[in-house]
C-alpha cells in the first residue's frame, strides 16, 4: 500500500479525481487511497469514505460521481482552528439576571493544544449557594474580578474565526453570544460543534457521555473538574481524540463530519477503536 496524499483530504482527493469524470472503486481506493490489491477492503474503505457523504454518487454498476451543484469538500480538520469554551455561572437563567462568573477559551490547532485564556468574572450579583459548592467559585473569589465588559474583547478575539467548541454547546454558546452581545454590541459568526454529539456519533461504544465519563473513557484527567479552565482544557483534549477518529474513518471536512452517523451495528459494538493504534494522550502546549 502507497501512502495517501497528505497535504489534502482523501475527499479532497476524491473530489479532484472525480472531477475527470466517473471512476469505479477500485480505481478510486488505488489513486485516492493508496490501496491495491484485497478488493473487498478495497471497496469497504471507499464506501466509508464516500458512501455516506451526499456530494458523491454510486450508481447500481460501482461507478461514483459527484453530485451536480454540490460544494467541493472544505478545509481538512486538521488545519481548522478550534476555540474550546467553558463558562461557570452565578446559577440561574440568564434572562432572570444571572451572569457568568468565569470563562475559558482553550485554543486547537494541528492536533495539539496551543493557547488558553481564562479569568473570573464579577458577575454584578451574588453567585446561588448551590452553584458555589458545586463550582468551589464564591462572592469572595470575584469581588477583584473584572467584569464580563473588560473581558468581552479579547473573548470576542480568540473565538473569531475558529470553530466554537463546548461540552454542551448550545448552553456554552448561550451566555457567551448573550454576554458577548450585551457587552460589544456584536457576536461573531462561527461554526459550532459539541462534543456531546461528536462522541454520541465517533464513540459510539461509550454508554455514558457526560465529561467525566469522557475524560475517564480517553485517559484524559480533569484538573479542576466544574471550573471553567479545566473543564475546557479536558474538553479540547477530548476533541483531539475525537477527531483522531474523524480523520481514521477518513472523514475529511466539517460537512461530513456533521453529517456522519454510525450504522446500527457500530452503535451496538464496544471496542470499536481497539488496537487501532491511537496515542494515549494528546499532545499540549499548555
Amino acid at each position: 500500500m502507497r501512502a495517501a496524499p497528505s497535504q489534502r483530504s482523501l475527499l479532497q482527493h476524491a473530489w479532484s479525481m472525480l472531477r475527470r469524470g466517473p471512476a469505479e472503486t477500485a480505481d478510486i481506493a488505488r489513486e485516492v487511497m493508496g490501496m491495491e490489491g484485497n478488493p473487498g477492503a478495497a471497496s469497504a474503505a471507499v464506501f466509508s469514505l464516500l458512501g455516506g457523504d451526499d456530494r458523491f454518487h454510486v450508481d447500481d454498476r460501482g461507478l461514483w460521481s459527484r453530485r451536480g451543484g454540490a460544494r467541493r469538500p472544505g478545509t481538512p480538520l486538521s488545519r481548522l482552528g478550534y476555540a474550546v469554551v467553558d463558562v461557570e455561572t452565578t446559577g440561574g437563567r440568564y434572562e432572570t439576571g444571572h451572569r457568568i462568573t468565569e470563562v475559558a477559551v482553550v485554543e486547537v490547532r494541528g492536533g495539539a493544544v496551543t493557547d488558553a485564556f481564562h479569568t473570573l468574572v464579577h458577575p454584578g450579583r451574588r453567585v446561588h449557594p448551590a452553584t458555589a459548592r458545586l463550582t468551589g467559585i464564591t462572592n469572595d473569589m470575584l469581588v477583584e474580578a473584572p467584569a464580563f465588559d473588560e473581558v468581552a474583547e479579547e473573548v470576542f478575539r480568540r473565538i473569531a474565526g475558529r470553530v466554537f467548541v463546548a461540552h454542551n454547546a448550545t448552553f456554552d454558546w448561550g451566555w457567551v453570544r448573550a454576554q458577548l452581545g450585551d457587552a460589544l454590541g456584536d457576536v461573531p459568526e462561527v461554526k459550532r460543534l459539541c462534543t456531546i454529539s461528536l462522541a454520541r456519533r465517533l464513540a459510539p461504544e461509550v454508554r455514558r457521555r457526560n465529561l467525566d465519563a469522557l475524560a475517564d473513557f480517553f485517559d484524559i484527567p480533569i484538573h479542576e473538574r466544574h471550573r471553567a479552565y479545566g473543564d475546557a482544557l479536558a474538553t479540547a483534549r477530548i476533541l483531539l481524540r475525537l477527531l483522531d477518529r474523524a480523520e481514521m474513518m477518513g472523514i475529511g471536512d466539517l460537512h461530513s463530519l456533521r453529517r456522519y452517523r454510525p450504522r446500527k451495528s457500530q452503535r451496538r459494538q464496544r471496542d470499536l477503536f481497539a488496537g487501532a493504534g491511537l496515542p494515549r494522550r494528546s499532545r499540549s502546549l499548555v
